[in-house]
């Protein structure tokens, strides 16, 4: 049972250091204040201030950058251009400048697209982006948010293990107390007392242990939260589980945000795809240059202007396009094979969820049975020990199940937690 017991230590301060992929705990100094807020203003502040939010916030900016440059693309734009011509010598005709020794000429090039089908898709496509990055944005969010609430019910859960063992380690002290005592009354042995002062040792050394595996999840909320040290919760998270699982079943593509990314990315991919033919379309743009010459000369006035209307049609590119449309076409099927697995994954999720909580709720019943028939063990056995009619190693070893049932106690509750936790989660119903 101890075995299990550390395995489980073990994983839940795993799971709060890496409840953020990439960031480890910092080693805080002595003294080192701690940050001390509720499970819903963790969940907040997370979402808020971690890092991996802001970065989803900077696509969104340059979505929207992208979407601004292929808008710009489609409307007319202004270009001007001043040329100083110095020649070596100018020549005339008839007195009449035929080229002038020095010229200053002055153009502006007025561009306005008039037909321009690819680009008018682009635009299209660039806010298909924006709306994408704003999805991404908002997944992101949510997994923030979920890595902060397994760090929380951590904390809940490595705090429950450093009680059960500070009990534990205060009943084997009171037991140690009154062994030493028997012995120096005369009533006791020294092997009675070097035992139970042993088990005393264990369970103090358990004690670090914890307070230890405590201290990294602190940490780790932490760093979650962008503190400059460790955070620790105040209260319990109350996660309340909807009673109708079928009507927030029916609802759960609207509410997970990595399906609804998901069905972003697919329907801007099946836009461009759509827009392939238009790669063959002609484009059209309009020219309009006006001009200044000074001096004017024979060949030259003083102002001019000139008016385009160039047309663009594309005839033969060695079957550019077609692979390009090919690879658009690869690129939807796999976003709509990651759509349709992600959909399977997500039921499974619940069906997974709904049965663990069930399973966890009744195991949690029989681990305070099984903790409630320990303690009630630990207090007979104590009164046949005052009165000699059991043994210390029986003492003990009641102190030590005691311990372990206690252990598991704390353990199912976080399972029950969890569980919860991942229930909502694969409902879309965290965060709210």
């Amino acid at each position: 049972m101890r075995r299990s017991a550390s395995a489980w230590r073990c994983g839940l301060a795993a799971a709060a250091l890496l409840a953020l992929p990439g960031t480890a705990a910092a080693q805080a100094a002595a003294g080192q204040p701690v940050l001390r807020v509720t499970f819903d203003q963790a969940v907040r502040m997370a979402i808020e201030r971690n890092p991996s939010v802001a970065q989803a916030a900077q696509g969104i900016l340059q979505a929207q950058a992208l979407l601004n440059e292929m808008t710009a693309l489609a409307r007319p734009t202004v270009a001007g251009a001043v040329t100083a011509t110095f020649l070596d010598k100018g020549t005339s005709i008839n007195g009449v400048t035929a080229t002038a020794r020095n010229q200053l000429s002055g153009t502006v090039a007025l561009s306005v697209p008039l037909i321009v089908p690819v680009q008018w898709a682009l635009r299209v496509q660039a806010a298909d982006s924006e709306r994408v990055a704003r999805l991404a944005a908002s997944d992101m969010r949510k997994q923030v948010a979920v890595s902060t609430a397994q760090a929380c019910l951590s904390i809940v859960a490595l705090r429950e293990l450093l009680g059960a063992d500070v009990r534990s380690r205060d009943v084997a002290r009171a037991h140690y107390e009154y062994a030493k005592q028997l012995r120096v009354a005369g009533a006791g042995s020294r092997l009675n007392e070097v035992r139970a002062q042993q088990a005393v040792s264990a369970d103090a050394a358990l004690v670090e242990s914890s307070q230890a595996d405590l201290y990294k999840a602190q940490e780790a909320l932490g760093v979650l939260l962008a503190a400059d040290g460790p955070a620790d919760l105040v209260d319990e998270p109350v996660l309340e589980v909807p009673s109708s699982l079928d009507a927030a079943i029916a609802s759960m593509a609207s509410m997970r945000t990595d399906l609804l990314l998901l069905a972003g990315r697919e329907k801007a991919l099946a836009r461009i795809v759509s827009d392939s033919w238009k790669d063959w379309l002609p484009s059209v743009n309009g020219l309009f240059t006006p001009e200044i010459d000074e001096p004017q000369t024979l060949f030259q006035r003083r102002f001019s202007w000139r008016a385009q209307v160039v047309a663009t049609v594309p005839i033969f590119d060695s079957g550019y396009r077609k692979a390009v449309k090919a690879g658009r076409q690869s690129d939807l099927e796999t976003a709509r094979i990651a759509q349709n697995a992600a959909a399977r994954q997500a039921f499974s999720d619940v069906r997974t969820a709904r049965d663990a909580l069930q399973a966890a709720e009744r195991a949690l019943g029989f681990a305070r049975d099984a903790a409630e028939q320990a303690r009630q063990v630990v207090e007979i056995v104590n009164v046949s020990f005052r009165v000699g009619a059991s043994t210390n190693i029986e003492v003990i070893d009641a102190q030590r199940v005691a311990r372990d049932a206690d252990t598991s106690v704390a353990l199912a509750e976080h399972d029950v937690r969890q569980a919860k936790l991942n229930l909502l989660v694969a409902l879309g119903l965290f965060p709210r």
